[in-house]
């Protein structure tokens, strides 16, 4: 992977999208894959539900997830046409892939993913809880009640209900991953309540991992900095969109390629020692936490 392949802000589109945004109508698309990255069977074997799986940030882990010999679950919402090419892609690596469609904020359908998954592979070996939604608002006073309780049931409800869900069926050397975010950390001014969502998540995983250390499962997190995916076009405005990464050390914004490797390590014995702790990777910004 070369930084000199991934884009600058001056090459986005800004274009906006209706929530919850397309991978396929972007300009230019997200970098999902490096093809020249081979997997070496380090998940080979092993089923994983991923949240999220059908674009951005899900659908990079899902590809390199398959490249390393794992099943993937692909859970998502809307997006049919987007779940369908990351399927596709999965299974050209010779892959295993089925697709969930359905709101990981209602617990049934937490359930229901968890009977289905069993049904289609017998297990559950890693949970990557990373499906999320933001809406900007400048102000606290413009956050509806509606819009408060939908990002906290997507965002931090889903992460309970679908682990509670998974949990009895995760064997000793099982992991959890959750995506936090860099506003967990440093706080985002126009996303209130998605930066008060992604703080809860990093409690959860360090609260959780401290719980099921005595079962040897371990969580972590990935925290991501400015991400180009889908969630970025259907919520942010024009003027955003145009910045987007600028005010990074790197001056950019990351593909969601860079940050799949780290879930890989995470889901793997190579990290082995590590639990309840966060992988930053936001382009620079220096984070004590």
């Amino acid at each position: 992977m070369n930084e000199k392949d991934m884009y600058t802000p001056d090459e986005l589109r800004a274009e906006t999208q209706p929530v919850p945004g397309k991978e396929s109508r972007m300009n230019p698309e997200p970098i999902y894959d490096y093809p020249e990255k081979k997997g070496t069977g380090r998940l080979k074997s092993k089923t994983a539900i991923i949240t999220g799986g059908d674009s951005g940030i899900g659908r990079a882990v899902a590809v390199a997830y398959a490249k390393e010999g794992c099943n993937v679950v692909i859970v998502y919402n809307i997006a049919d046409d987007d779940a369908n090419e990351t399927k596709r892609v999965v299974e050209s690596y010779g892959g295993k892939a089925l697709l969930i469609k359905g709101d990981i904020g209602e617990s049934s359908f937490c359930n229901a993913v968890v009977e289905k998954t069993l049904n289609e592979f017998g297990g559950i070996d890693i949970l990557v809880n990373n499906a999320a939604e933001q809406h900007m608002q400048k102000s606290i006073e413009d956050i509806t009640d509606e819009q408060l309780l939908r990002t906290f049931k997507t965002n931090i409800f889903s992460m309970f209900y679908l682990t509670r869900a998974a949990l009895p069926h995760m064997k000793e050397g099982s992991t959890i991953i959750n995506t936090s975010s860099v506003t967990a950390f440093k706080g985002n001014k126009d996303l209130i309540d998605y930066s008060a969502t992604k703080g809860a998540v990093t409690a959860f995983t360090r609260s959780l991992s401290e719980n099921l250390a005595g079962r040897k499962i371990r969580v972590n997190q990935v925290a991501p900095g400015p991400i180009w995916t889908p969630l970025i076009v259907s919520t942010l405005d024009e003027t955003t969109i145009q910045n987007f990464g600028k005010d990074t050390p790197l001056g950019r914004p990351g593909q969601p390629v860079e940050l799949a490797e780290a879930y890989v390590y995470l889901a793997s014995s190579d990290s082995s020692y590590m639990t309840g702790q966060t992988i930053h990777i936001n382009g620079g910004s220096i984070i004590n936490g």
